[in-house]
């Protein structure tokens, strides 16, 4: 992996249970892991749903192996980018080499 195609700063988000002053549960998005990217893949496609179109835009984002990457899967985590958020949709371990992870992300509309 060369260093310099990581130029892009990103947060990974973990969804976390919150409890507040008078113990109300509530679930919410907190900063988990912030480190440089590289970003891929950037596309998107259309699809029909219920006689609508509808946009989805996709991104790859390659982030270096570590112990707090590793933890990431695609359920109860989510990536942060220029103010975006972005849905991972599945972690690629890259043939668990354990160098670099890939996430696949589907731009997210919360």
């Amino acid at each position: 992996m060369e260093i310099a195609l990581l130029n892009v700063r990103i947060t990974i988000q973990k969804n976390a249970v919150v409890t507040d002053g008078i113990g109300n549960h509530m679930n919410r998005w907190t900063d988990y892991y912030t480190c440089h990217a590289t970003v891929s893949g950037e596309g998107g496609k259309e699809a029909l749903s219920a006689g609508q179109t509808l946009a989805e835009e996709t991104a790859d984002f390659t982030i270096r192996y570590c112990g707090k990457a590793k933890e990431i899967t695609s359920t109860g985590y989510r990536v942060l980018m220029g103010g975006e958020h972005y849905d991972i949709v599945a972690v690629d371990h890259q043939n668990y080499k354990r160098r670099s992870l890939k996430l696949r992300c589907r731009k997210g509309g919360h």
